[in-house]
């Protein structure tokens, strides 16, 4: 158990108390962060906290299990992603994300971009806008940029945006537009496994390139290829009105 340990000296300007930390991160109120500490619920590095803990950088704070990162340490990040890269988190996957980029904190992708497939994804510490995005994914426009291996024509259109049965559904209506000889932008409004690929496969047609350009209010733009910017305040701002 950790003790309670009021910091002193140059101590006391790199901690903060722990139910002033769990309050930070919008978790809860201070009174009910007090509760949660008086309870047991909460650990700094596994160890329970007790009422008047100082959390320092770099320790990890939980409640009930679940990490609580304060609202101004949390990252949000645009990555190109390469062919080749997995969208996970398991460092046993030699191609795994993580790894790849590198950053400097914990952070891991907000969904999923197959690994034949590039394009933006979303990163963060943030596991509150997580479980957000993924509650509700059938609501958040995606778009991508998609190439075949056949002509396509107006009926392949018709037939996409209708919706297909795949994965023992029906594909909500989407949007595409034709853009080349086997080319087309694509925006859906759900996010079924492999969605795009099946649904082109059940038309007859397999899919050679995909690239995803948009996530809600996020684009790639001219980001280049294996690199990661943050997000500007204006994007985060207007994604988390989206979200509420």
């Amino acid at each position: 158990m950790i003790e309670a340990n009021p910091a002193s000296g140059e101590n006391s300007k790199e901690s903060v108390r722990i139910n002033k930390y769990i309050s930070s991160s919008g978790f809860c109120s201070r009174r009910k962060a007090d509760e949660y500490v008086a309870s047991g619920a909460v650990t700094i590095d596994d160890e329970v906290a007790v009422s008047g803990s100082q959390v320092f950088p770099g320790q990890i704070v939980r409640v009930n299990g679940k990490p609580v990162i304060p609202e101004d340490d949390h990252v949000y990040l645009a990555f190109h992603k390469p062919l080749g890269i997995t969208c996970t988190t398991d460092r046993r996957d030699r191609s795994n994300v993580i790894d790849y980029i590198k950053y400097p904190t914990r952070i891991f992708p907000i969904g999923r971009l197959d690994k034949n497939s590039t394009g933006l994804l979303l990163l963060t510490n943030d596991g509150e806008i997580v479980n957000k995005l993924l509650r509700a994914e059938g609501k958040h426009d995606k778009e991508y940029i998609v190439t075949v291996d056949k002509p396509i024509d107006a009926e392949f259109q018709r037939k996409m945006e209708g919706g297909l049965p795949i994965l023992d559904t029906v594909t909500l209506p989407c949007e595409v537009k034709l853009t080349g000889k086997s080319t087309f932008h694509i925006v859906l409004h759900q996010g079924l496994n492999r969605q795009i690929r099946r649904m082109c496969e059940y038309l007859g047609y397999r899919v050679v390139k995909l690239k995803r350009i948009r996530i809600l209010n996020i684009s790639l733009g001219a980001l280049p290829v294996g690199q990661i910017r943050e997000l500007t305040p204006k994007e985060r701002k207007i994604l988390m009105d989206i979200l509420k």
